[in-house]
């Protein structure tokens, strides 16, 4: 030590630190204690912290994460994410083997059994061994560039051993999880700071990834299982020998892999984890079934949709039985009122589950519950807790109070409305309502409405709680100085959050509108009475009448769009948006043609070339309508992947053309440059 420089100190805890790591968190085997590696971490700090120039976004000190934001840009992947298409019984299990034996022409091969993991799935690049950028999944095609936050996790390596034998440069694709432990956790933390819960470990994997502070996703604790292994320089032949390989590079690769050579196998890793699923520390809903051999999958190749040489089998759902304590209610940002179940607590699918949905008031009904019931709890799609029916035999009388669902508000006291046609029961008290209110600040900031993405739902949530907001008009009022009180350390975050709320002024008059938050007024409402009134001032004053000859504009719509416009806390949010400097007319958008003109069309599932917001937007600037559900008045569906089965067999019926994204592309002429396919 006493000849080491300061800068070779550095580089040797550097590589300390990651070989601890890589013991306690990819080979489950520490050997120094916590308190040991938390001081070898301190030194390293100290140390980088005096010398500056020795600065590296990839050493272990990053894993604290930061408070500065994070801007999540969008990157194109290389090959794009695929997904793998769906099986939940024995019986299709056999079809795929069966065709694959009879289009391998029945040569031998293997099949690579895996467990599916249920999270957010992420692209990883390492050049030189060293951690370059992590991208998520997104549309498949293009996803959010999340490395300062993929950083945080500690399984994932940020730079690999010098002594291993990888590529110059490669690809590992996997999924990002919230453990049973981390998600148990968080959803007590939040259920003390009386706020809504996260529904399932992938949602607040998903959530977390996608926080503006490192430091938040740091103390989370996710966790990532790798299982894709892509790039030019990789001698392996097949998936299993890739597998291994990424591991003894240091990934965290599940030893629960098994090669497969007949059904009956098959059949067998099946049964062995339906059974040992509920011990993991991780959600799983499924298994995945892969050809081994690379070649024999280049062999099988695609379908339209899915690789021919793969396939998943999801679980049948598990099922529980408990005891029903109470119901209570939640209000969204629309003020729906979901009613929830209170339980005994009960172990299902990995995790205890205490509470679950029971969706609304007809669904509740239908149970005929009485407080003391046992009821029967599954998780659909091995994730949401529901309850799907009552044990009447345990039923001590039919003296059990029956629970009738509430007419007042839980939150304000305001008597609750049912609107016709609607499943939901609503409060209408949206002024002063806080879960309301609350919803709506978050529903203004999102991506699709005002995209004011240096601004988090948690930050404005805090924002609300210390009084400096109250609507989202205040928003345009905040200063760096009220963001940062007396913490001269927040100036820089202050500044971008202040930085990014004066950008939103620029949004388009429609996504203004839309970010407002009128029930029932989406993303597709919004454009048409942006472009069908012109302005703000212009819809305030339309009469109910009006808005019901715009096609593509309901009863329903109308009648919440005027009630609206009428109340006088609302008209006030408009001045004040107006004065803070939003778009309150729509600007003429320069058409690109009139093929589509006078057809409504709907688009459904997964594209390869484009997003669905840009078929949307292309849609309109060729004449088209865009239309959310298909109906009589449809003129096509624009059909990209996994098509949504209901609209698929609406549009049967109905005998409404499917047009594929090339067909699409070519009926308005726009270049069609062909993608390369590749799994995940």
């Amino acid at each position: 030590m006493a000849d080491t420089t300061p800068q070779e100190r550095i580089l040797e805890l550097r590589k300390e630190l990651n070989d601890h790591n890589y013991n306690y968190y990819i080979l489950n085997s520490p050997t120094i204690s916590d308190q040991e590696f938390d001081a070898l971490l301190r030194e390293l700090a100290s140390l980088e912290a005096e010398h500056p120039e020795m600065a590296d976004e990839n050493s272990p000190t990053r894993r604290v994460g930061s408070d500065l934001s994070n801007d999540f840009k969008h990157v194109e992947h290389e090959s794009p994410m695929l997904s793998l298409g769906n099986t939940y019984n024995r019986e299709d299990v056999r079809e795929f083997y069966e065709r694959v034996r009879d289009g391998l022409g029945g040569q031998p091969f293997e099949i690579c059994c895996e467990l599916k993991y249920d999270g957010l799935s992420i692209s990883l690049i390492y050049e030189n061994g060293r951690l370059v950028r992590a991208v998520t999944r997104g549309d498949g095609v293009r996803g959010d560039d999340v490395t300062q936050n993929i950083r945080t996790i500690r399984s994932i390596p940020l730079q690999l051993r010098d002594e291993l034998p990888y590529p110059a440069r490669f690809e590992i694709r996997g999924e990002v999880l919230m453990p049973w432990e981390s998600f148990e956790k968080l959803n007590a933390e939040r259920e003390l700071k009386e706020e809504s819960l996260f529904a399932n470990p992938r949602n607040a994997a998903s959530g977390t990834l996608k926080l503006k502070s490192s430091a938040i996703v740091a103390r989370r604790r996710l966790d990532a299982y790798l299982y894709f292994l892509l790039g030019d320089d990789i001698a392996a032949d097949t998936h299993f020998e890739r597998l291994q390989m990424a591991r003894s590079w240091g990934f965290k690769v599940s030893e629960d892999v098994c090669l497969a050579h007949s059904l009956e196998e098959i059949y067998a890793f099946i049964d062995l984890w339906d059974e040992k699923r509920s011990s993991l520390p991780i959600a799983t809903d499924g298994i995945v079934l892969k050809v081994n051999s690379l070649a024999q999958q280049e062999e099988l190749g695609f379908t339209s949709k899915n690789p021919r040489w793969a396939i998943a089998y999801k679980f049948q759902a598990e099922k529980a039985t408990t005891r029903l304590l109470k119901v209570t209610y939640q209000v969204g940002r629309t003020g729906a009122v979901t009613p929830v179940a209170n339980m005994e607590p009960v172990l299902l699918a990995g995790t205890m589950v205490r509470r679950a949905s029971l969706h609304n008031e007809d669904v509740m009904n239908a149970l005929d519950l009485r407080i003391g019931d046992y009821v029967y709890v599954e998780k659909a799609g091995e994730i949401i807790p529901q309850i799907v029916g009552v044990d009447t035999s345990k039923r001590t009388s039919d003296d059990g109070e029956r629970v009738k669902f509430i007419t007042t508000c839980p939150e304000c006291g305001s008597t609750l409305v049912r609107y016709e046609g609607e499943a939901a029961t609503y409060c209408p008290n949206d002024a002063s309502c806080r879960p309301q209110i609350l919803g709506r600040i978050e529903h203004f900031i999102s991506r699709d409405a005002m995209d004011i993405n240096t601004l988090g739902p948690e930050t404005a949530a805090t924002y609300f709680s210390r009084g400096l907001i109250k609507n989202v008009a205040d928003l345009y009022q905040l200063t760096v100085a009220d963001i940062c009180g007396g913490y001269p350390s927040r100036r820089l975050s202050a500044h971008n959050v202040v930085e990014g709320i004066a950008k939103s002024r620029k949004v388009p008059f429609d996504r203004v509108l839309y970010a407002m938050g009128i029930r029932f007024v989406g993303r597709v409402a919004a454009r048409i009475l942006a472009r069908a009134f012109g302005s703000m001032d212009a819809l305030m004053a339309a009469r109910q009448d009006e808005l019901l000859r715009i096609d593509g504009i309901g009863p329903v719509i109308a009648e919440t769009v005027v009630a609206w416009c009428a109340e006088e806390a609302n008209k006030q949010l408009v001045e004040r948006l107006k004065e803070a400097g939003l778009q309150m007319e729509m600007k003429e958008e320069a058409p690109l043609g009139d093929k589509l003109a006078g057809q409504v069309v709907v688009v459904s599932g997964t594209f390869n070339m484009h997003s669905r917001d840009e078929y949307k937007n292309l849609i309109e600037k060729n004449g088209g309508r865009n239309a959310s559900s298909i109906s009589s008045k449809t003129t096509f569906v624009l059909a990209g992947n996994n098509m949504g089965p209901s609209k698929l067999e609406k549009a049967q019926a109905l005998g409404i053309r499917l047009v594929t994204e090339e067909e699409f592309l070519t009926m308005i002429d726009e270049a069609d440059v062909p993608r390369q396919q590749s799994l995940f």
